[in-house]
């Protein structure tokens, strides 16, 4: 497996390298910026890039940028990317298609050489390799995201109905329960899904709404 590494820091780049190359990988190239690394991937066509996710010239997110770039331009290339800190905007971006071929791990990951070894292996043969902490905070904030997680399974019932458009009467003969059983439940996802009275506002459309995008 051809492998290009990419980090500013030449201590790093180096260990990486020899940790790889003891491992069997060939490494055809090593870039200190992401320009260069864009060059190396261009001229080598590895099977894997491992790409610091601050490198030069701004030292923000440059490697990361390259990596998008690199997914667009040789999507035969897999990708890599390790950070120092798990940064959830950097990996979203990173799997915003799809998730072959991608690998997101924290440095102190490196440390554990066969784990790390393992990873290379997986992201280069199409597969993931996400760090467990980055997988934790993505879903963590997705269900921060989620409008439906406090919506108990009796409401989400509800509003489904709702979404059906059905009434309140109707709802209340489908569920056989009371009219104002009803109401509570529907007064209750309104409560939760923070849709407070507007004259400008039809709640109801508005919960529908948010059900069918969750």
């Amino acid at each position: 497996m051809r492998v290009v590494v990419a980090d500013d820091s030449v201590l790093l780049r180096e260990g990486i390298v020899r940790l790889l190359e003891e491992a069997g990988f060939e490494v055809v190239g090593q870039a200190g910026d992401a320009d260069d690394l864009l060059r190396k991937v261009a001229a080598h066509r590895p099977d894997v890039a491992i790409v610091d996710v601050r490198m030069p010239p701004t030292n923000t997110d440059d490697g990361l940028r390259a990596a998008i770039r690199m997914r667009a331009e040789h999507p035969q290339v897999a990708v890599l990317v390790l950070s120092q800190y798990v940064e959830e905007g950097y990996a979203n971006e990173l799997l915003a298609d799809s998730a072959e071929g991608v690998g997101y791990l924290l440095k102190d990951r490196v440390a554990d050489v066969e784990r790390f070894v393992d990873a290379v292996r997986r992201v280069g043969a199409g597969g993931s390799a996400l760090d467990p902490e980055v997988v934790s905070r993505l879903l963590g904030r997705r269900r921060r995201e989620d409008p439906l997680e406090e919506i108990s399974p009796r409401e989400r019932e509800v509003l489904a109905l709702m979404a059906e458009g059905r009434s309140n009467h109707a709802i209340a003969e489908q569920m056989v329960v009371t009219e104002r059983a009803v109401e509570k439940h529907v007064t209750s996802i309104f409560s939760k899904l923070d849709l407070a009275p507007a004259a400008e506002d039809h709640r109801r459309v508005l919960a529908v709404l948010t059900y069918l995008r969750a």
